[in-house]
């Protein structure tokens, strides 16, 4: 015959507690670990995020350093262009008067539009396409 034992009401209380301090813990232990994983990813995406952007910024800066070499070899040429077309415009008002002063027929070529204006291009204006592989290779 098995005897009964008595509960005791205070040690279920007891154990019940305990166990829910235990299961607390663990459940803490857990949400730091996974909070600390989180910032472990945030760490590594910051990491990320700056080296790329550390490379679009020498991207951008060898873009910008190109553009102004280009520049300034455009308006090295157009000052060219300028001091050319005034020659010409020169030696065209050489030739017209001695062609008035000996009376002999000089040829004298017109200036073409394309120094006079040289904003108008000759040929219709072509698209260039570019793809993103190729707009920062230089």
């Amino acid at each position: 015959m098995a005897s009964k034992q008595p509960t005791n009401p205070g040690s279920d209380l007891d154990e019940r507690k305990r166990k829910r301090k235990l299961s607390n813990r663990e459940s803490a232990r857990r949400s730091r670990m996974k909070k600390q994983q989180h910032l472990d990813e945030l760490i590594a995406q910051e990491s990320q995020m700056q080296e790329e952007n550390k490379k679009l910024r020498q991207m951008i800066d060898g873009a910008s350093e190109l553009y102004l070499n280009f520049a300034s070899e455009n308006n090295v040429l157009r000052a060219q262009v300028g001091e050319l077309t005034d020659r010409l415009r020169s030696l065209n008002s050489v030739l017209q008067i001695a062609s008035e002063v000996s009376g002999l027929a000089f040829d004298i070529p017109d200036i073409p539009d394309t120094l006079l204006e040289p904003w108008q291009l000759p040929c219709p204006i072509q698209p260039i396409h570019a793809n993103a592989d190729m707009m920062f290779q230089y």
